[in-house]
């Protein structure tokens, strides 16, 4: 079975977005960076969602995110689902903060469960079986709607989103052209996706940021 050892994020000032992504979020090294000016206008293809306990730490990384300069998409509010909400990063990366729970049952913690990236895809039959003979093991299937690969020790979960329904949840327009800047370290690699995701092997992929 394939595994995921990094997601790197190429951003403009590695030493800024540390200092962002330690601030707002506490993640040290589960998410790497490495300096970039490779050109990227709009929505990037991907979001990277952090998965938590809670309303009030869904809250609380919200916030954090924007005091440390994060630019709010959509305010943390009740769901059908649970309760989440988005912002961008400072370097462009869009992130979502959710929880499945719709009531707290004690302080804001910070603690984060999981860490999701959700790759937008323009046909999922033709990316998840792209991703299945490269040695990825389904998890869950929805149908041409949402595919989650089984990467048990891996930093970061994969998944498998339309492109316009993932713009869509993060409160972004579709359109987007350039680089995605993301770049996956895996046994799996290297290669690029049917989508244009980038994937290194692992001895390739940048030092934690």
């Amino acid at each position: 079975m394939a595994t995921i050892e990094s997601v790197t994020l190429d951003v403009a000032d590695p030493t800024a977005a540390n200092r962002f992504y330690t601030t707002a979020f506490g993640l040290e090294t589960q998410v790497r960076l490495r300096a970039s000016e490779a050109p990227t206008t709009g929505f990037r293809g991907f979001t990277l969602s952090l998965t938590v306990s809670q309303p009030a730490t869904v809250k609380g990384l919200v916030d954090a995110a924007v005091d440390a300069g994060a630019t709010l998409l959509k305010p943390a509010a009740k769901s059908f689902w649970g309760y989440g909400g988005v912002v961008r990063a400072p370097d462009g990366t869009i992130w979502k903060v959710a929880t499945s729970a719709k009531k707290d049952t004690g302080p804001d913690t910070r603690q984060i469960d999981e860490i999701v990236l959700l790759m937008g895809v323009a046909d999922m039959a033709a990316s998840k079986r792209f991703y299945v003979d490269r040695g990825l093991a389904v998890a869950k299937s929805f149908g041409r709607k949402y595919v989650e690969f089984a990467t048990p020790t891996s930093p970061v979960k994969l998944a498998l989103y339309g492109r316009r329904a993932l713009a869509k949840d993060a409160g972004v327009p579709v359109d987007g052209t350039g680089s995605h800047r993301l770049v996956i370290g895996s046994d799996a690699g290297p290669f690029t996706d049917p989508d244009g995701f980038a994937w290194e092997a692992p001895s390739s992929a940048s030092s934690p940021n």
